[in-house]
């Protein structure tokens, strides 16, 4: 198998520390650290395998998206050497109306 370096796109940096912040209110700062270590390396995970998730050319060229626990929808492109995670969608929310 191929191994690919992931990247995460500003955009998904953003969404990190929205979800972080979040967390941290509902429950506290310990389960918002946890849950986005979780989330960060399970992500980094995508260097090998990396085609994984549903394909969704009709939104954008490229874009595959994969859920995470039930409780968010990862926006990602694969090509050749790198995996761009361009979103990271809370539950609930229209991710397919958003800019990719």
């Amino acid at each position: 198998m191929k191994r690919r370096r992931v990247v995460f796109a500003p955009e998904a940096r953003i969404d990190l520390l929205n979800i972080y912040d979040w967390i941290a209110e509902a429950a506290n700062p310990a389960v918002a650290v946890g849950y986005i270590e979780r989330l960060e390396n399970w992500c980094m995970s995508f260097d090998i395998a990396s085609e994984r998730g549903r394909a969704r050319e009709d939104i954008r060229p490229g874009l595959r998206v994969v859920g995470f626990e039930r409780r968010l929808t990862v926006a990602f492109t694969v090509s050749e050497n790198e995996i761009i995670i361009l979103r990271l969608f809370q539950g609930g929310r229209d991710w397919e109306n958003e800019s990719l």
